[in-house]
């Protein structure tokens, strides 16, 4: 008898992208990060995606300080694999980004695979009350704001994060991120298995569309064959029903609060936590089982939680 497929479960559980006036269930402090992540683990995400946030007023800060307050109560209490962002904010520079990802050498940290518009100012549309000044003058930037990931940008990452064994999600946004893979593929700077998390539904790259979310599949295909681990990341309102789809066709699947602030139409998540019980529901609706931590590091040739620096 066929065994069944285990699905790798990531959570990104500190809603870097959005305002945290936009929900009050956006955790901002350490201890809340630490709690959240916490909790995400214990519903089955085998993967924790994080980013941090001053504690002051919730801003997104790249600064290892900040980290160091939650990642190793994190790391105690929990297997999961610990990914840190490489992308902080599209208003950072890149040495901002990856001031986390070389202090703490993670397993994995996500790699944004190109250039593109990132447009978050339809946001101030539908929520009218921010509670810091930051925050609107942060989505209104947006109408002018090319998140830079230059090939030049991507091939730093590579290298100096490499050369600590920190593996990559590569977080393609567009087919012609895709693309870029496959180039740095062909110059033996990505080394399989790759772990490739199709983004859906942002404002400046692929829309959520079924066709859209089969034709990055079709291509990945095409280009990395059987050397892939496909993951599917459905912005708002798209993360279950694209992730549903995409478990359907073999992938994998992200939620949190840092892509979609929702549970259902209109109502708010009230965590990261509920969100994964709810995909599991979808996984075990579909005779489907979830990937442990130690099995996640093995499809992704992980280098394990003993070899990080936190």
């Amino acid at each position: 008898m066929a065994s069944t497929r285990k699905v790798i479960i990531t959570c990104a559980p500190t809603g870097a992208i959005h305002t945290p006036s936009m929900s009050p269930y956006l955790p901002v402090t350490p201890q809340q990060i630490a709690d959240a992540a916490l909790a995400a683990a214990a519903e089955g995400a085998a993967i924790l995606h994080l980013h941090a946030r001053d504690p002051d007023d919730g801003r997104p800060t790249q600064d290892p300080a900040v980290f160091s307050e939650f990642l190793p109560q994190i790391k105690a209490q929990t297997d999961s694999v610990i990914n840190l962002t490489s992308g902080g904010s599209p208003h950072m520079t890149v040495a901002e980004r990856l001031r986390p990802a070389h202090h703490f050498q993670p397993e994995i940290a996500s790699l944004n695979m190109g250039s593109m518009n990132f447009g978050l100012y339809p946001m101030l549309e539908r929520f009218k009350e921010l509670k810091h000044d930051w925050e609107r003058q942060h989505l209104e930037a947006s109408r002018d704001l090319v998140f830079k990931n230059t090939f030049a940008d991507i091939e730093y990452i590579l290298t100096s994060c490499g050369a600590n064994g920190t593996r990559f999600e590569f977080e393609c946004y567009d087919i012609s991120h895709l693309y870029n893979l496959a180039h740095f593929v062909e110059r033996n700077l990505a080394k399989p298995p790759f772990f490739i998390q199709s983004v859906f539904g942002l404002l400046g790259g692929i829309g959520a569309h079924p066709e859209d979310l089969m034709h990055m599949r079709r291509t990945a295909d095409r280009l990395f064959g059987n050397d892939y681990v496909w993951s599917i990341l459905g912005a708002g309102r798209n993360q279950i029903p694209l992730a549903t789809m995409g478990l359907t066709q073999g992938s994998n699947v992200r939620v949190g609060l840092e892509d979609s602030l929702w549970i259902g139409p209109g109502k708010l998540a009230e965590s990261s936590a509920a969100q994964v019980r709810q995909i599991r529901k979808v996984i075990d609706g579909l005779s489907l089982d979830i990937a442990t931590p130690a099995e996640a590091r093995a499809m992704l040739g992980l280098k394990g939680k003993d070899n990080v620096r936190f």
